[in-house]
């Protein structure tokens, strides 16, 4: 099994949100954790963030919307249900609906799907579209047991 809390750690310290960074969920299956980043990103460069991040983590991205990453999301979302009582179905499409949420409170988003050897990881990373404030990050590390 792969320590979720490694790849979390290697996700926002490379986007250095990993001071004051919390977890939301911590389970041996799966770890969700925010916090913001010291880093000044220009909207314009936070998709050259994501695409850094996974290349030094050697993450293979995975299209959204693909059977792959349909199979991803719907593992993380019995692993969150094990833990947490939701009353909803499971929604394959709720990234791109939280994305959606994000940018009609005049956020710009950008984020990433991807697999590591025993692990799958969605990281979300959205700023004001003023450019005020920090970026705002959120990943969740799912134990893929592979």
């Amino acid at each position: 099994m792969i320590k979720l809390h490694k790849v979390a750690g290697n996700i926002m310290s490379q986007l250095e949100a990993y001071d004051g960074s919390r977890a939301a969920l911590d389970t041996e299956e799966i770890l969700i954790v925010r916090g913001r980043s010291r880093k000044r990103i220009p909207a314009e460069e936070m998709n050259e963030e994501l695409n850094k991040l996974m290349a030094s983590m050697e993450a293979r991205e995975i299209e959204m919307f693909s059977e792959e990453a349909t199979d991803l999301i719907r593992l993380m979302d019995e692993q969150i249900r094990s833990s947490v009582n939701i009353q909803s179905e499971t929604d394959v499409s709720g990234i791109e609906r939280l994305k959606e949420s994000l940018e009609s409170m005049n956020f710009h988003v950008e984020y990433r799907l991807g697999l590591l050897e025993k692990a799958g990881f969605f990281t979300i990373i959205y700023k004001d579209k003023s450019g005020v404030g920090p970026c705002f990050v959120e990943a969740v590390i799912s134990n893929t047991n592979e």
